[in-house]
């Protein structure tokens, strides 16, 4: 089951300063195959696709079952591991400088000018994806193609807590998946 980002208040910065959208990819699994350029592919032409533009960053973790059941716990408050968790990066949460009195930017950093906008993460189960492919999405590609673009739509402030919004979700979805993946399958 895909579970909802935590909760938001609202749609943050999708436009950074003059720059590139950098999308790091880490696989720390090894459970099942990830392709790394080509999600990393999916999460830029989808990340282009809703607006974000400038000098952007996303992160795109594929961990094991104990690692996301462990943020699971952590930060949903659900026991055991699950499919992805999306951990959006609000403008207002994010302090320039030392915490905790934010009131210098260090010795080592260079202008405030120079940070690029940190979206958030998105940390996927390719174990949990597997298992749920066949009962949900199709196949395994086809499982985590889903669960890169719902996680990234999490990012950037998208939800499924109501019905309306379950619609909408459902439907950007399909049309990036339709657009972006099984063009490219």
């Amino acid at each position: 089951m895909i579970r909802p980002a935590p909760p938001r208040s609202g749609r943050g910065r999708t436009r950074g300063d003059e720059g590139d959208i950098e999308v790091f990819v880490a696989d720390e699994q090894s459970a099942q195959p990830i392709e790394v350029e080509r999600w990393e592919a999916l999460a830029r032409n989808v990340l282009e696709d809703q607006g974000v533009s400038g000098d952007v960053e996303l992160a795109l973790l594929f961990v094991d079952e104990p690692t996301i059941a462990h943020l699971n716990g952590r930060f949903m408050g659900h026991e055991g591991p699950t499919d992805v968790l999306a951990f959006p990066i609000d403008d207002d949460d994010v302090m320039i400088g030392r915490s905790p009195d934010g009131s210098s930017s260090g010795p080592d950093r260079g202008p405030v000018d120079d940070v690029p906008l940190l979206l958030g993460d998105v940390v996927i189960c390719p174990a949990v994806a597997a298992r749920n492919a066949p009962s949900h999405a199709g196949t395994y590609d086809d499982e985590i193609a889903l669960l890169v673009v719902h996680g990234i739509l999490h990012v950037l402030g998208h939800d499924h807590a109501e019905p309306d919004e379950t619609q909408v979700m459902q439907s950007r979805e399909r049309d990036l998946l339709e657009k972006f993946h099984r063009k490219a399958s």
